[in-house]
């Protein structure tokens, strides 16, 4: 059966507050989700005093501040993160961390993180795609505002296969899923584009996911029913709390909403194969139909389609030897409505 990986994106929703980032650990686990995400960055090393913020972040956390001391006011510092990586596996959840420079990517392999997540604004960064393929783990890799070429110049870097960039590396495309991403927040559903994941999929030759920034789960559950092996959702302790990304974020009984949901999906896609399931089984005998006798016959009396006809149940003849049954002569008496039997061959 299919098994989607579940991220809960936690993202920088705990405001630079540890114990907030620790509740929300505990929540995510509490929702089921099989990996909570943080991002890791030395803001300094990422954001350049001239960066403007986005405009969603304009409209969030307003225009008095710099995208780099926003920046600074909601990342963790790195210590942060071995406790709560800690604090992950007493909860049973997976952490995961993205990193958004140099030195944030050698802090998480030193960690031991299970996957490297390349966020979607970091595709085009040659270094830092270098150093995520020396590190030799799984990477998850969003797509926001990219083009097909780009994501492949992206993949051929960390496989170590591009013609001109070349890198330290022991990846395969086995070990990378490509995730479809729109980078708006929250996305416009007219914008969202899903059926570009399969594209991917089909294109690259990658596996395939999707990192959702539209409001609600729709999208999330639409992405798992169409195949994604890794659903990507951020959420929030509250969306009312200040900071630029709650607003498109998913409040601790959504997220579990969520998980059932994909759960449920996981269960319901199956296997390609179309058979009788053992639910429906018994379900033959009461909804199909039999052979039956239209009028009392005789023993010895000719079948025809003047004294046969078809009712429930299904215990019987089935119709589809109709042909067969006409012109058989009866093997004994039959009431009205009894199921007809024919002599054995």
């Amino acid at each position: 059966m299919k098994r989607t990986l579940i991220i809960a994106e936690a993202g920088v929703n705990h405001n630079g507050d540890l114990e907030m980032a620790r509740e929300m650990v505990r929540q995510a686990a509490r929702a089921g989700a099989d990996y909570v995400k943080f991002q890791t960055a030395v803001p300094e090393l990422v954001i350049s005093t001239f960066a403007p913020k986005a405009e969603y972040q304009k409209a969030t956390t307003g225009e008095a501040e710099s995208q780099l001391e926003m920046c600074r006011a909601i990342h963790l510092p790195l210590s942060d993160y071995a406790g709560l990586k800690a604090l992950c596996a007493e909860e049973g959840i997976g952490f995961m961390s993205t990193p958004f420079d140099l030195v944030s990517i050698d802090l998480l392999a030193d960690l031991g993180q299970d996957y490297f997540k390349i966020p979607s604004g970091e595709i085009t960064n040659l270094p830092y795609l270098r150093r995520i393929a020396a590190a030799g783990r799984p990477v998850i890799l969003s797509t926001g505002m990219s083009t097909l070429e780009e994501i492949e110049e992206a993949i051929q870097v960390l496989t170590g296969t591009h013609p001109k960039h070349s890198s330290e590396s022991a990846l395969t495309r086995d070990d990378i899923t490509v995730l479809h991403c729109n980078t708006q927040y929250p996305t416009p559903y007219s914008d969202v584009n899903l059926l570009a994941m399969n594209e991917i999929r089909d294109r690259l030759g990658v596996r395939v996911g999707y990192s959702d920034h539209t409001q609600g789960i729709e999208v999330t559950l639409a992405a798992a029913a169409l195949g994604a092996e890794v659903v990507e959702k951020h959420f929030t302790l509250s969306r009312d709390l200040p900071g630029p990304d709650h607003k498109a974020s998913l409040e601790p009984d959504e997220l579990a909403a969520l998980v059932r949901g994909v759960r449920n999906i996981d269960a319901a896609l199956g296997s390609a194969r179309k058979q009788v399931t053992d639910s429906e089984r018994p379900n033959m005998e009461v909804a199909r139909k039999s052979i039956v006798a239209a009028r009392p016959i005789k023993a010895g009396e000719t079948f025809t389609e003047a004294n046969i006809t078809v009712k429930r149940p299904g215990s019987g003849i089935s119709p589809m030897r109709w042909d067969e049954v006409i012109g058989l002569t009866a093997p004994r008496d039959f009431e009205y409505d009894e199921v007809i039997e024919i002599a054995p061959a």
